[in-house]
């Protein structure tokens, strides 16, 4: 019994609007053809940096999105920094892919997770990107320690006694959260807690 072909997305981007995706989109449906894939998408990107996030890049977003509707199970695209400024965002992606059960072939580099050795060489990564956030957060946690130690106050700064008293008033006077906090200038948050604290 033959296994069903492949249902390919292909992802595409381009940094500015002056370059074309349709190189891109040329290589990896010839690599379909010869696999035997069917090209059922194409999300594109054009004049969007590999820098911003997925909030920022549509076809990325939508491209996840029908991931995890299982209308395809591989995602082709060019080449490494065609998903991802840093090793970390594209692990990032490559993981949501995986628990969708989608897999991820990158042209340019031969890697390709519908292979045990593509699968292995994303794990071994994995490893190194998670040491690479451990060494991140240990850097985070020494600065505050140090700045701790200085006596530098952390967080943000306590709203001033004159302002909590003109909150409170206005609060009393029955006032709704959200228009004592526009009129004074403060976060809705500010005055969430000193209601809470006058046990209102």
């Amino acid at each position: 019994m033959t296994s069903r072909p492949k249902r390919a997305a292909l992802y595409l981007r381009v940094s500015t609007d002056g370059q074309t995706v349709d190189n891109q989109r040329l290589a990896l449906e010839a690599v379909c053809e010869q696999r035997g894939w069917q090209v059922v998408q194409v999300y594109a990107d054009n004049g969007v940096s590999g820098a911003k996030g997925r909030s920022q890049r549509p076809g990325l977003d939508a491209l996840l999105k029908d991931a995890s509707r299982g209308r395809f199970n591989v995602v082709l695209t060019w080449a490494l920094d065609r998903l991802g400024r840093s090793l970390l965002d594209l692990l990032d992606t490559l993981s949501e892919l995986e628990t969708v059960g989608v897999a991820l072939v990158l042209h340019q580099q031969a890697i390709d997770t519908t292979t045990p050795a593509g699968r292995t060489f994303f794990q071994v990564t994995g490893a190194f990107a998670e040491f690479e956030r451990g060494m991140i957060r240990s850097r985070v946690m020494a600065g505050l320690d140090r700045a701790k130690a200085r006596g530098v106050r952390l967080g943000r700064p306590r709203t001033g006694a004159k302002v909590e008293a003109t909150i409170r008033a206005r609060l009393a006077a029955g006032e709704g959260i959200k228009k004592v906090a526009k009129a004074i200038g403060v976060g809705n948050g500010t005055v969430s807690r000193i209601k809470a604290e006058m046990g209102a």
